[in-house]
């Protein structure tokens, strides 16, 4: 086991300077476009997978970066400080969109969608949630029969982040109804399998330009080759794929509260009330240190579990303490954002009203906040019992 490092390596911290450059100078810019038009730029889009974004977890020899859980993370925080539609697009194909055919996938399947992932030719998407099934995630009513040399997957699937633009589905189907979570199995689907299509633009209070959509599968042919690990092992594939995601989620809250506070700070410096700024006002100061003291809680639990990662270490409750205390830290901050805003926090025009809706997402997505409780409940109950 590794000593426990905060420090960034030089080129992790060349890397988040570059990043951080391109948030400034490219992103950051466009963001009120992105809100009102509800897309990313196809400009931004192009430099992103230039710059190699979409590979982030991908190992170098698929044409990754390969920098392991701690780099992504550094470089997650800095894609949290600009528009979260933007990094969700990003966050979406490189965390739970390709972790399951990195970690689980043969080297065919590897070979095959890797390098067009990386470079962002291919978009990957993950589909677990459905109707009947989103924290009762065992719930499924996607079934897959095998014909010959192919699995037949009939059902369909609802919030999907990436829809409409992925190439590439992480689909979880129920291969043997008697067997409960051991009868699931992840498939590898791709949008062009016959029998595949995907519904409109879901609508969202935030994330704008990270489009959603249903899916459906009526008939759809998938190869037995892309059965995506050991058949009936799809519900630990879900689990392991959303755990490993779990530390990128609490990054781009920490980047996304940063922000914040960054901005909080420097409007309490320059609105003058009663005669002076008010930074002065002590309820204010209790604002601003309050919010500092949850980024910064925030920041040590976000890299010791990016570590544990790396590490290969089991990380199932921390994983779901991360991302709980993620999502209740940027909701937090958000909200103490606005108040210290006033109006100017409520008007559409100014970015910290498009952060307090983005935040909301956080506590519903990739695993409610009750049920990381629960994972973390179940968790204590193994350890002191």
């Amino acid at each position: 086991m590794g000593i426990m490092d905060f420090q960034f390596s030089e080129d992790i911290k060349v890397l988040k300077q570059s990043i951080r450059d391109f948030i400034d100078c490219e992103v950051d810019p466009l963001a009120m476009e992105i809100e009102e038009k509800d897309e990313i730029p196809e400009k931004i889009m192009k430099m992103s997978k230039e710059m190699g974004l979409f590979g982030l977890s991908i190992p170098e020899e698929y044409g990754g970066t390969g920098i392991g859980m701690v780099g992504k993370c550094a470089i997650y925080e800095e894609l949290g400080r600009t528009h979260n539609g933007y990094t969700t697009v990003i966050g979406a194909h490189t965390g739970i969109g390709s972790v399951g055919i990195v970690e689980m996938g043969n080297e065919g399947q590897k070979r095959k969608y890797l390098p067009s992932m990386a470079r962002g030719e291919m978009i990957g998407a993950f589909a677990l949630t459905e109707p009947s099934a989103g924290s009762h995630a065992t719930n499924l009513k996607t079934t897959a029969v095998r014909i010959g040399n192919k699995f037949i997957l009939n059902g369909s699937k609802h919030y999907i982040t990436n829809a409409p633009i992925a190439d590439v589905f992480t689909v979880m189907a129920v291969t043997d109804p008697s067997k409960g979570a051991k009868g699931i199995t992840s498939f590898i689907v791709e949008k062009d399998f016959p029998g595949f299509t995907v519904g409109k633009n879901e609508k969202k209070m935030g994330l704008h330009g990270s489009h959603s959509a249903e899916i459906f599968f009526e008939d759809c042919e998938v190869p037995v080759e892309n059965v995506l690990g050991q058949e009936g092992q799809g519900y630990v594939n879900a689990l392991k794929i959303l755990a490993n995601g779990r530390a990128g989620l609490a990054a781009r809250n920490l980047g996304s509260s940063d922000k914040l506070l960054e901005m909080s700070i420097q409007h309490a410096n320059t609105r003058i009330q009663f005669g002076k700024p008010i930074f002065e006002q002590q309820i204010i100061q209790h604002y601003l240190a309050d919010m500092a003291l949850d980024i910064e809680a925030l920041r040590s639990m976000t890299y010791r579990v990016a570590w544990m990662v790396d590490q290969e270490m089991k990380i199932i409750k921390e994983a779901a303490m991360v991302k709980l205390l993620g999502s209740e830290v940027y909701n937090r901050v958000a909200d103490k954002a606005v108040q210290i805003h006033g109006g100017i926090g409520y008007i559409a025009e100014f970015p910290v009203e498009r952060f307090y809706r983005d935040a909301r997402i956080t506590k519903i997505y990739e695993g409610t906040s009750e049920i990381q409780k629960n994972i973390i409940a179940a968790q204590l109950k193994r350890e002191y019992l």
